[in-house]
């Protein structure tokens, strides 16, 4: 059953609409955004699901049944967004107003406009009776910014049937326009970092704080403290990283590219990115290196007492490929034998990286704009991407965007006033859509 096309919201209407939900998490409260996308489907004749661990977070799964020649293609999104709250926003961040030629509202970024992408491509591809070679599951989910336990966790934990079979998912976070010397590149998601929760603990001689004390628990965790603002970890060239940094430096001038290709031979990475400026070490740093940035500093129980020890927190980024005990033992060869490491939690990404379906999705990307330079990247965050990487699914972050210079994406999703230009979940919807007709044979 198809619907006429006037009755199927334009993509942007399906974000606006979307933004209006103040789906802010926590406490998340998706329930009546997810309905509206059920709604949306129901009345262009298309069957959903809702799957809950809480009647108020639901989550939203159909299918597009294709021939049965291919493995199921899943896209993937999340209704909630982060909250508001001590930002200091211009417009009021739920009311989707339009101004300066862009869309404004908390999640037209991360992840209401690839949502939006995503229904509108499915209901794109229902209306014009697309038969893909293998079926096309959506998934609208609950609760990715705290860690998915009411969203992805949750299906892939208690209904990983729904999604038997599928090799390769597009999710948030990749596929939007980096301006470098003049030239348009398009970084696809292959794969992210993974959270490792680490508290330090340091030991010492206390006491009476009427006595000066030297060299004990809190000297060494300041000790500590500066040893990690100036030294790194490690360098580490995994395989989708050089692949970045070596289609950038093919892009770019003789000279600039000769020095990036020099970020991929260790003994001289971290003199490059010294040399290269702020800019270009907060972009590459990260993915050449596990890191750890000190967030929570505790000791002492009286003002009057000396504390016999001391305890830092560090949040922990791991490279694909290594493990909560790489880091543990990069981080203690950095502090020296004082610190006593342990790990609060960690959450493995299971398997490698799948690269099967990245020239499909930057060819998709080049037929929108010409000029763009699709390369792989491998994101600082965590994805909900990490959940369905347990029933062997690779996810590539898509949410296909030609934005302006001087547009930063990594600080805009998050930040006050976030915003997507007039006419960019249209320019999406369509690289989304090429990809279900690529797929579609």
């Amino acid at each position: 059953m198809t619907v006429e096309a006037a009755a199927i919201p334009t993509p942007r209407e399906i974000l606006e609409r979307l933004i209006r939900f103040p789906t802010v998490n926590p406490p998340g409260h998706e329930r009546d955004c997810i309905l509206y996308v059920r709604d949306v489907l129901a009345a262009a004749g298309i069957e959903s699901q809702l799957f809950a661990l809480d009647p108020a977070r639901p989550n939203l799964v159909a299918r597009l049944a294709g021939r049965g020649e291919a493995p199921p293609l899943l896209l993937y999104g999340h209704a909630d967004v982060v909250p508001v709250a001590d930002q200091a926003w211009s417009v009021p961040p739920f009311d989707a107003i339009e101004r300066d030629g862009f869309i404004w509202g908390r999640g037209t970024l991360d992840d209401k406009g690839s949502v939006a992408m995503k229904v509108a491509a499915f209901l794109r591809a229902h209306e014009r009776g697309l038969v893909p070679a293998g079926d096309v599951i959506l998934a609208v989910v609950a609760d990715e910014e705290a860690g998915g336990e009411f969203g992805a966790r949750f299906l892939v934990e208690q209904h990983p049937d729904l999604f038997a079979g599928v090799r390769y998912a597009l999710e948030e976070a990749g596929g939007f326009t980096v301006h470098l010397g003049g030239r348009r590149f398009y970084p696809i998601q292959v794969g992210e970092k993974q959270h490792c929760l680490l508290t330090v603990t340091f030991r010492g001689r206390g006491g009476h704080a009427s006595f000066r004390h030297t060299g004990g628990a809190t000297a060494r965790l300041g000790k500590a403290l500066t040893t990690l603002d100036r030294g790194r970890l490690p360098v580490h060239v995994i395989p989708p990283v050089r692949a970045m940094i070596e289609a950038i430096a093919d892009a770019m001038p003789r000279a600039q590219g000769t020095v990036l290709r020099r970020l991929c031979t260790p003994v001289l990475t971290d003199r490059v990115l010294r040399l290269a400026g702020p800019q270009a070490a907060r972009v590459f740093d990260p993915l050449l290196h596990n890191t750890v940035s000190p967030t929570i500093v505790r000791g002492g129980v009286r003002v009057n007492v000396v504390p016999s020890q001391a305890e830092l927190v560090l949040d922990g980024r791991v490279l694909p490929g290594f493990g909560a005990d790489d880091l543990v033992r990069e981080v203690r060869a950095l502090l020296g034998p004082d610190a006593e490491v342990r790990v609060d939690s960690f959450e493995p990404y299971p398997g490698g990286i799948d690269m099967g379906l990245f020239e499909t999705l930057a060819a998709a990307v080049r037929a929108q704009d010409p000029a763009a330079i699709p390369i792989p990247y491998v994101t600082m965050a965590t994805t909900d991407g990490r959940h369905f990487a347990r029933l062997g699914i690779q996810s590539y972050g898509f949410t296909p965007m030609r934005l302006p210079a001087g547009y930063d994406f990594a600080t805009m999703a998050h930040g006050a006033d976030e915003r997507i230009p007039v006419g960019a979940v249209d320019w999406g919807t369509d690289a989304v859509y090429r990809v279900l007709e690529t797929y579609a044979g």
